[in-house]
């Protein structure tokens, strides 16, 4: 028989029409080396990506998307103003890709948006989101190695301080309030996920010129005064690092409001003795929707305008929203606006995501 005759039947083997026979020794060199070459060429065009072509790669979000505004805010304020030096501080920016960041500044101006990192030499997706993720947590990688799995038996651990789990359940509505650097808004949800109240409120002094008390306390005590009465009021805590010193004005602005809100919020505490008003982790929120990527959590829109379909949509929805109010907040989320509204979603996503973690726990 020809070469070429036992490679036809050796092809033929493989695919399951005719199998080599086991005593044929001489004929079984031949086929394992065939059986090697095979594999080691599926496996070559199984890691070789490149030569996808770019219509078949799976789309990839823009960099802008993958944070908050005041995430963005605060990642642009580096970009924009730190030297050399100080972004070499930064990790994957050491040596020339921190000279790159600066040289571009000089030649285009600040940059404007995450998206434009890409414009930079050597600069790719991946490295630019990994530097957006460093800049805003630089002990991701430790906080992640002491985090312990997401799962029942540590679900208490997504809000603090910590509260006996039977006062827990005995909640009836929280009012759960995420605050940015121009709005603070706020969510009235009963353990039913029926929504009571949904809004928000413009604070046009925050983040103007001195952190001045008595201006924060007059923007802060507006929204306080409209607030319903609830067993518990749950803040968002941004997973924004106090330690990095370039994020120092967004750090104090963020901090300053959750201070006066709990404040302002804990009025019976000192008869009672209870906390009333608790932090609610955003990564938690984000893991619970599955929002996150990598270290980042993504916009939260998309998923409330489903859950605002359902509503009226499903028989049982997750969410119940007014009935008489449901194409209105449809049209507030769907309205064309230079700055979207993220807090009012994510007040929404808090609460629903503090029941159903709570159920989780119990079950």
């Amino acid at each position: 028989m020809s070469f070429k005759g036992l490679v036809g039947l050796m092809q033929r083997g493989r695919r399951g029409f005719l199998q080599l026979p086991l005593g044929s020794l001489r004929l079984q060199p031949l086929y394992l080396l065939w059986c090697q070459k095979s594999t080691s060429v599926a496996q070559q065009d199984s890691i070789d990506s490149s030569s996808v072509p770019e219509i078949l790669r799976e789309p990839r979000p823009s960099i802008d998307d993958l944070y908050s505004f005041e995430q963005k805010s605060a990642v642009l304020q580096l970009l924009n103003l730190a030297t050399v030096e100080e972004l070499s501080a930064v990790k994957l920016m050491r040596g020339r890709k921190s000279i790159n960041v600066v040289e571009h500044r000089k030649k285009h101006g600040p940059f404007q948006d995450l998206q434009s990192l890409l414009e930079v030499p050597l600069f790719q997706y991946k490295t630019a989101v990994k530097v957006c993720d460093f800049i805003l947590n630089p002990l991701a990688k430790e906080e992640r190695k002491e985090r312990k799995t997401h799962n029942a038996s540590s679900i208490m651990k997504f809000i603090k301080p910590e509260i006996e789990s039977k006062k827990l359940k005995s909640a009836s509505d929280i009012v759960s309030i995420v605050f940015g650097t121009r709005k603070i808004a706020w969510a009235h949800v009963n353990t039913h996920l029926t929504i009571h109240d949904w809004q928000q409120q413009e604070c046009t002094m925050f983040m103007k010129g001195a952190y001045m008390p008595s201006v924060y306390l007059e923007e802060i005590s507006s929204v306080v005064s409209s607030l319903p009465e609830a067993d518990f009021y749950v803040l968002e805590k941004s997973g924004l690092s106090a330690l990095n010193a370039n994020l120092f004005p967004v750090t104090l602005h963020l901090r300053t409001v959750e201070a006066m809100l709990y404040a302002l919020l804990h009025k019976t505490f000192a008869q009672e003795g209870q906390h009333k008003v608790l932090s609610m982790a955003r990564v938690f929120v984000g893991k619970h929707f599955g929002l996150m990527v990598g270290d980042s959590r993504t916009s939260g829109i998309d998923l409330v305008k489903q859950l605002l379909l359902e509503s009226v949509t499903v028989p049982k929805p997750r969410v119940n929203f007014p009935r008489n109010r449901v194409v209105s907040y449809q049209n507030l989320l769907s309205a064309n606006k230079p700055r979207r509204d993220e807090e009012l979603c994510d007040s929404l996503l808090q609460a629903v995501a503090f029941f159903e973690l709570l159920t989780l726990h119990n079950t």
